[in-house]
C-alpha cells in the first residue's frame, strides 16, 4: 500500500521529531553498557548507527522535500476542465 504525499510528510515529521531522539537515546544507552572502546571504534559505531536508522525509513522520506505531486495533478485537471483558461 502506497502512502499519500501528505501521510508521508506527516510521518516523516513524526519520525524526525519523536522517533529520532528516542533512537539516539537508545543507541547512546546501549553503547554506554559496554566498556569505552578506542575513540576510532566509537566513532565508527556511532557513524554506522547514524546511517542504520534511515535505511528502513527510506520510503517515508522519498520525495518529501519536493512539491506535492497530487496538487500538480489536480492543477492540471482543473486547467483541462476549464479549457486552458486560467484566472479571471
Amino acid at each position: 500500500m502506497a502512502l499519500s504525499y501528505k501521510t508521508r510528510r506527516r510521518l516523516s515529521l513524526l519520525v524526525l521529531a519523536v522517533g529520532l531522539p528516542v533512537y539516539i537515546g537508545l543507541a547512546w544507552y546501549i553503547v554506554s553498557l559496554f566498556d569505552r572502546p578506542p575513540v576510532v571504534v566509537e566513532l565508527i559505531v556511532y557513524a554506522v548507527l547514524g546511517i542504520v536508522w534511515a535505511i528502513p525509513l527510506k520510503a517515508v522520506f522519498m520525495g518529501v522535500g519536493q512539491a506535492d505531486p497530487d496538487a500538480v495533478a489536480q492543477d492540471a485537471e482543473r486547467a483541462t476542465r476549464s479549457g486552458g483558461k486560467e484566472g479571471g
